[in-house]
């Protein structure tokens, strides 16, 4: 099997140290591994198949030979060094919200809409971590019902902000419980035992980026602006693991046990949902796994066609590192990278 030059950008933080991690286990192709991070992270060890390699400063001349680039270091990093990436030869596949939205960007969840790969121009976007989750559930009931509106409100860890966040959290939770005062500098307030209605920045319409991204995202990964969708995002003490409370209306009527059955055969999706034993998904349990989980499925009663259902994932690994990984083996299984 031929092998690919692989370099991932970010490699310190949360999501650069699992995308090596999903690297290895997946047992993806890769001659040559290159870890890149800032100037102020050179230097530093990472691991990739026991081995120690030390990070080496992300800088446009770093991508001379690499045919796949990972990057989880931010919007600004992207902007400046995806396109140098590119003009070296090498396939970009970007985990910021840099190029998201442009037209001629293919973002792609491979469960929903891997045939937007064979656009790709050399970058390629890897969505949200909060709308990854959900359009992998909504799409085989869109596919079979057609969904017509979204209600959706997320329970999101601070692992998506980062390893200082959880940091933050850890701290936070000691100190409170010792009886020490606290200080937040991740969030704007305290984050332990309590909850945050407040994810990235606020816009003119009172909306924050965070629900805005799910509400155009999710139109473009599925292919159908005509989907309305309306989103609150908070942030919870939870380490690893988005939670959402999802409540969709259809065009055809679906009955929770259709819902169950369709989504029991639908790939990357695992269903647990059967009250009466109180099983249902919770983040402690989908940590570290690659599914994306849902549950407590069932009828909206206000509504002539609708349901409600409950979605969880490992907003590190599905919500980031794996599904880019996911992006990377579709792009050798068609012959595009």
């Amino acid at each position: 099997m031929k092998q690919y030059n692989v370099a991932v950008v970010g490699a310190t933080g949360a999501v650069g140290q699992t995308m090596l991690k999903v690297l290895e286990e997946r047992d993806f192709p890769v001659g040559k591994i290159l870890p890149l991070a800032s100037a102020r992270s050179q230097g530093q060890e990472v691991f990739f198949r026991g081995q120690a390699l030390k990070v080496e400063e992300a800088r446009p001349e770093a991508f001379a030979g690499i045919d796949l680039a990972l990057f989880s270091a931010g919007k600004d990093t992207s902007l400046s060094l995806a396109p140098e990436a590119v003009k070296r030869g090498a396939v970009v596949v970007d985990n910021s919200n840099a190029f998201r939205m442009e037209p001629d960007v293919p973002l792609v969840v491979p469960e929903v809409n891997p045939e937007a790969l064979k656009k790709h121009k050399g970058i390629i976007a890897n969505p949200n971590c909060s709308t990854i989750q959900m359009v992998v559930v909504l799409k085989p009931l869109h596919d079979r019902a057609r969904v017509k509106r979204v209600v959706v409100s997320t329970y999101q860890a601070v692992s998506g902000t980062g390893l200082e966040a959880i940091a933050e959290l850890k701290t936070q939770t000691a100190e409170i419980l010792e009886g020490k005062p606290i200080k937040p500098s991740v969030y704007p307030y305290q984050i332990a035992f309590n909850v945050l209605p407040h994810i990235d920045v606020f816009d003119e319409t009172g909306y924050t980026l965070e629900e805005w991204k799910m509400v155009r995202e999710t139109k473009k990964i599925m292919g159908d602006d005509s989907i309305a969708v309306t989103a609150t995002t908070v942030r919870v003490p939870v380490f690893y693991g988005h939670s959402e409370a999802v409540n969709i209306e259809t065009e055809e009527k679906l009955t929770p046990a259709e819902a169950r059955e369709i989504l029991a055969q639908a790939p990357g999706v695992v269903v647990v949902d059967d009250p009466a034993k109180l099983a249902y998904p919770l983040p402690v349990q989908v940590a570290g796994r690659n599914e994306v989980y849902v549950g407590r499925i069932r009828e909206d009663f206000s509504i002539p066609k609708g349901l409600n259902m409950w979605i969880v994932a490992d907003n590190v690994r599905k919500g980031a590192a794996f599904n880019a990984v996911q992006i990377a083996e579709r792009l050798v299984q068609d012959g595009l990278l």
